[in-house]
């Protein structure tokens, strides 16, 4: 049905445009047959009276129908002069725009024809020039005059829509004609002729919920209350038709996607009305307990939703933070739980919009609320003491066994497991305390002593009896109380000096006292002297009563001669209950001093040389030293000069020390000598030669068939026999070996003892110190002392 449709369109487009092409024809041929050209008449002598002869041409725009595709040329006009006889004098000429080639001139008879098919949206006329001329001269019988030849239009474009397809977004719930988009169409027709460019939009798909305005191509909504939760998205097409939406006009769609954006106009809801949850008791502050999720069907900040809890019995217990990645409600514990105290909690949460829009305030509550049950589960928890920690007080020097303080944990289950207790040894390593296991006593297990440790500070284990692994522990700090049980004594070892001069009541010495006690049994001291020496006419004291005592001279005048050391006892006396004393001796030495009181010296021997001995008699007793000191330096050189051998030769041989030098030379060996007495004695084995430093114990006989070789024997046969009888001889002397330089020597066994190249030897010695030694060790210190720096570069 459709294409029949579309074939009898098409029909009744090909009848009308005949019968507009027929039109316009006639309407030509009636308009334009025949113009006329009339000559120019003018005398351009002078004196002669110049007329303005009558134009003869008449001028039209010709006009010629587009797209046309009959089987001979479209006739676009006549040409005619007022002058052409007919007898084929006159010949036309055409020039311009698109003459020769599009439009062509009957010479003879001035017809114009158009020999292609022409588009008005490609071109909508042309500009030509038409003239009169003598055939035979080609002289113009009349001036050229230009017209114009105008394309008619024929619908032949359809509408066309700028964009193929349009996205647009309108708020849901709207009000019924809220404007959404507004489309465009364009014809390329002539929109100045006839109704080929007059377009009509209409809407055919997307009713009913949009519409579209016919003349302006605005699409509006078309119902209320439209529902995005329902349905968000729609697919609209919009038709626009031309010839102002007649039959036979020609048309064009677009497809329009229309949005329903979202608005606040659904509450958030709760899917049930309880919510059950459970915790244990051992949880900590902080911890989660479950989660809550009110529903909201709105998207974005819309469906935003915050949590609180606004009732019930739990809300010092529990708080909620609202999760917004996934809008839910976490409820979470804020204090300790205790299964034996309570056991269930109740909490009213609310669930409410964030953003509230004040459109759709009539929509609301935009909230809602939900019961959030508890319960709390029992844990097996450790023992809890009645107290986080424990002071006590003991007295110093208490008899063992003496009780400190008591401790006491219960079992917080259900339960009430007993409980035992005991001490932490890392914390009492010297083992001063016990525990009673049963009730929690802490005694002393001996002498407690401030002095040395004022505050004990140990830790107590509880733990189930039949559940090992549930402990507690509690610090426990015992303060040991001082009893006066140290007397005071000096501060510091005092050693006074009193002058030779002094004054009577002259102070020279400021004492004070020290008790290791605790300040309640130490200070106020008291100093005082023994009551034996109270009366004493040296030395007197003075309690200054600010827990220091000044000594005073009680007479004048002081020998050292006589007497330079006084010992002076001073009874110092603490502040306890009941207090303690103790009695401190004072050194005082009798030095001399001048006149200003500056102290000179102490020694009492120098006066009494100066005063028992002249100056002559000093001189003689050091001279005496002198002398004895050089007979004493000369007997012992001359000791020295007659010191006797320590083996005793009947006679000395003047080659026993033969040195052996080689032509180049042995280096150090060249000079070590050693004894070939043996050599050149064979005689001296039939006894041997004492030492004065040893005393043999027992005499060395010869072995039997050991006799002297005559001098041809083999010299070293000889050595070896030397050798084996050296060896087997204990009395033999230390220095028997012999020594044979048959070669070059290669130098010492312990190697060289020259510097020169002691910087290229691996030495470990450290020889920094050198850099210390001032600038006469600057060389050495260059060449041994950068060793490392070198071993460091390389």
């Amino acid at each position: 049905p459709k294409m029949k449709e579309d074939n009898c369109l098409h029909a009744a487009l090909i009848c009308l445009g005949m019968l507009y092409y027929s039109h316009a024809i006639t309407t030509e041929k009636l308009n334009h047959a025949r113009p006329s050209l009339h000559g120019h008449h003018e005398k351009g002598k002078e004196g002669q009276v110049l007329h303005r002869s009558k134009r003869g041409w008449v001028w039209n725009q010709f006009f010629v129908i587009e797209e046309y595709t009959g089987p001979d040329p479209v006739l676009v006009g006549r040409l005619h002069s007022d002058i052409d006889s007919g007898d084929g004098n006159i010949k036309y000429i055409l020039s311009g725009e698109g003459a020769g080639i599009i439009f062509v001139i009957d010479d003879k008879s001035g017809n114009i024809h158009a020999t292609k098919t022409l588009d008005r949206e490609e071109r909508a006329q042309y500009t030509l020039t038409a003239q009169a001329v003598d055939r035979n001269t080609n002289r113009p019988l009349e001036p050229p005059s230009e017209f114009i030849v105008k394309v008619q239009d024929i619908n032949d474009n359809p509408p066309e829509f700028l964009h193929e397809n349009y996205h647009a977004n309108v708020p849901e719930r709207s009000n019924v004609g809220t404007s959404v988009i507004q489309v465009t169409a364009s014809d390329a027709d002539d929109p100045t002729y006839g109704n080929s460019a007059k377009l009509v939009y209409s809407i055919l798909e997307g009713q009913p919920y949009f519409s579209v305005e016919a003349q302006t191509g605005i699409i509006r909504t078309a119902l209320p209350n439209m529902d995005r939760e329902a349905k968000e998205e729609y697919h609209v097409v919009i038709q626009a038709k031309d010839m102002g939406g007649h039959m036979g006009g020609l048309s064009g769609t677009t497809k329009v996607t229309i949005t329903l954006t979202d608005v606040n106009d659904n509450p958030p809801k709760f899917p049930q009305s309880v919510y059950q949850m459970s915790v244990s008791e051992a949880a900590v502050p902080g911890e989660e307990v479950g989660r809550v999720k009110a529903k909201d069907p709105d998207i974005g900040e819309n469906g935003l939703v915050a949590y609180s809890i606004i009732d019930g019995d739990g809300m010092d217990m529990f708080e909620i933070t609202t999760d917004y990645e996934t809008q839910e409600g976490v409820v979470k514990l804020k204090k300790l739980l205790d299964f034996e105290t309570k056991k269930s909690y109740s909490l009213k949460v609310e669930a409410a919009n964030v953003h509230i829009d004040p459109k759709f305030i009539s929509n609301g509550p935009f909230k809602d609320t939900v019961t959030v049950k508890i319960s709390v589960e029992d844990a097996d928890e450790p023992p809890v003491f009645l107290k986080p920690s424990y002071i006590f007080e003991v007295q110093e020097n208490a008899a063992s066994g003496t009780v400190v303080g008591k401790v006491h944990a219960k079992d917080p289950d259900a339960a009430n497991s007993a409980i035992r207790y005991s001490i932490d040894r890392h914390t009492d390593l010297e083992r001063y305390f016990i525990i009673n296991a049963e009730d929690g006593n802490i005694k002393t297990i001996k002498a407690l002593d401030r002095e040395e440790i004022a505050w004990h500070n140990i830790s107590v284990f509880a733990v189930e009896v039949h559940k090992q692994h549930q402990e507690a522990k509690v610090p426990v700090a015992i303060k040991v109380v001082d009893v006066n049980d140290n007397a005071p004594k000096f501060a510091a070892a005092y050693e006074a000096f009193v002058c030779e001069n002094a004054q009577s009541n002259q102070q020279f010495i400021t004492i004070s006292a020290d008790d290791k006690d605790d300040s309640a049994n130490g200070p106020r001291f008291i100093f005082s002297l023994p009551p034996e020496i109270i009366q004493n006419r040296n030395f007197t004291l003075r309690d200054n009563r600010d827990n220091t005592a000044s000594v005073l001279v009680r007479r004048e005048g002081f020998s050292r001669q006589k007497q330079d050391l006084y010992l002076l006892p001073i009874v110092i006396s603490d502040g306890g209950l009941p207090p303690l004393s103790s009695t401190n001796t004072l050194t005082i030495r009798v030095c001399g001093c001048d006149s200003n009181g500056s102290l000179l010296s102490c020694n009492a021997e120098a006066y009494i040389l100066n005063a028992g001995l002249s100056t002559g008699a000093l001189i003689a007793i050091l001279a005496c030293i002198v002398i004895l000191l050089v007979i004493v330096v000369l007997f012992v050189t001359l000791k020295r000069q007659k010191k006797e051998p320590l083996i005793v030769f009947e006679e000395e041989d003047v080659r026993e020390n033969i040195i052996t030098y080689d032509d180049e030379g042995g280096g150090e060996e060249d000079t070590e000598a050693f004894d070939i007495a043996t050599l050149q004695n064979p005689d001296g084995i039939n006894g041997f030669i004492p030492r004065k430093d040893i005393k043999p114990e027992y005499q060395y006989m010869p072995r039997p068939g050991l006799r002297p070789a005559p001098n041809s024997v083999d010299v070293d046969d000889f050595i070896n026999t030397r050798i084996q009888e050296a060896d087997n001889d204990p009395t033999a002397p230390p220095y028997d070996s012999i020594q044979i330089y048959g070669y070059e020597g290669r130098g010492s066994v312990a190697g060289s003892l020259s510097s020169l190249e002691s910087a290229t030897t691996d030495s470990d010695l450290d020889y920094d110190y050198l850099q210390n030694w001032g600038p006469r060790f600057k060389k050495l210190a260059d060449l041994y002392g950068s060793k490392d720096t070198f071993d460091d570069d390389s």
